[in-house]
């Protein structure tokens, strides 16, 4: 009997010990796989840090980030403080206009549709000159590099001679403002395509290497730098041609005030209003352009459309009943 009991002992003895080594052996087991699914964590967690990184490197690789960077080259006989404006016109002429523009911004639009004809009448009769600033206001409040892509672009064809041709031809052919067609270099020689001449080999290398981009971001800081209101910002001989709410300045008022300046009888001899920036605004100056689009980002809705409803004889747009554009706060 005592043979059986020791036996049995025995045996439970041995269950015991197989059965605690089986449990460690599966605690090990866990241990083990716990210990594989860290590792595999870990090396998925540094591919995937990886990849990030090639994606940022990837990422960046394709902006353009040359517009706060890299020399600052004005384009072929830009003048002004600083070499920032362009001038088209005679240089003797009498009065000059000063114009602050973004090629992204539908009230700029307004306007160029409205005034350029009699601009370009002043100009033949020597009468006026006008110094085009280019700003990126749109890029900051919408996002996209159309303003500043579209404003180098408008400098190499200064480059090639042909500022005037394409500076038009850009407006005439302006997206939605949300719409960042600009940004695309392909759609600028597209267009450089309607200007007789101005697409050759030195001006497709400016516009894809953004040659002038810096000298773009250093014409868009002189231009926040002027508490201007908005774009456009359009100054004759330094004077704001909007300020006056009660009696806007039409085209034909501005064609009438030109010319009557020229005959000794009207308007001021002509500024480097380029050189101007500032002055002049506690009297209506700079820093008044109340319908034009504002620094401040706002819904696009409220600058889409923007145009002349009133016609030339009451300014570019019926946004504050005087100035270009439909109100607009965001271009």
């Amino acid at each position: 009997m005592s043979d059986k009991n020791d036996g049995a002992n025995r045996d439970a003895t041995k269950r015991s010990a197989r059965e605690r080594l089986q449990a460690e052996r599966e605690r090990q087991k866990t241990r083990d796989k716990r210990r594989r699914t860290l590792i595999v964590a870990a090396a998925v967690v540094g591919v995937l840090g990886l990849a990030t990184v090639v994606g940022v490197i990837a990422a960046n690789a394709g902006k353009d980030t040359s517009a706060k960077g890299g020399p600052v080259v004005a384009p072929s006989g830009a003048t002004g403080k600083d070499a920032l404006a362009i001038q088209t016109g005679k240089p003797e002429a009498k009065a000059t206009l000063t114009v602050w523009e973004d090629f992204r911004c539908p009230a700029c639009k307004s306007f160029e549709d409205n005034y350029r004809d009699t601009i370009h009448e002043l100009e033949a009769k020597g009468l006026l000159k006008v110094d085009y600033h280019l700003v990126t206001l749109i890029d900051g409040n919408m996002g996209g590099s159309g303003s500043l892509k579209g404003a180098n672009a408008a400098a190499c064809a200064q480059d090639a001679g042909k500022f005037t041709e394409y500076h038009d031809v850009l407006f005439q052919n302006q997206p939605q403002e949300v719409d960042d067609a600009y940004g695309k270099n392909a759609k600028l020689l597209e267009l450089a395509g309607k200007v007789d001449g101005l697409v050759t080999p030195e001006f497709t290398a400016c516009v894809e290497e953004g040659t002038h981009n810096s000298w773009v971001a250093k014409s868009h800081e002189a231009f926040a730098a002027g508490n201007f209101r908005g774009t456009p910002t359009v100054l004759l001989d330094g004077k704001d041609i909007f300020s006056d709410q009660a009696n806007p300045l039409t085209p034909q008022k501005l064609k009438e005030k030109v010319e009557a300046g020229a005959k000794g009888s009207g308007g001021s001899g002509a500024k480097d209003s380029g050189t101007e920036i500032g002055k002049d605004t506690g009297k209506g100056g700079a820093k008044a352009s109340p319908s034009a689009s504002r620094t401040a980002s706002k819904n696009s809705g409220n600058v889409s459309g923007s145009g002349s409803a009133n016609g030339t004889g009451n300014g570019t747009g019926n946004g504050s009943g005087n100035g270009p554009g439909n109100g607009s706060s965001g271009g």
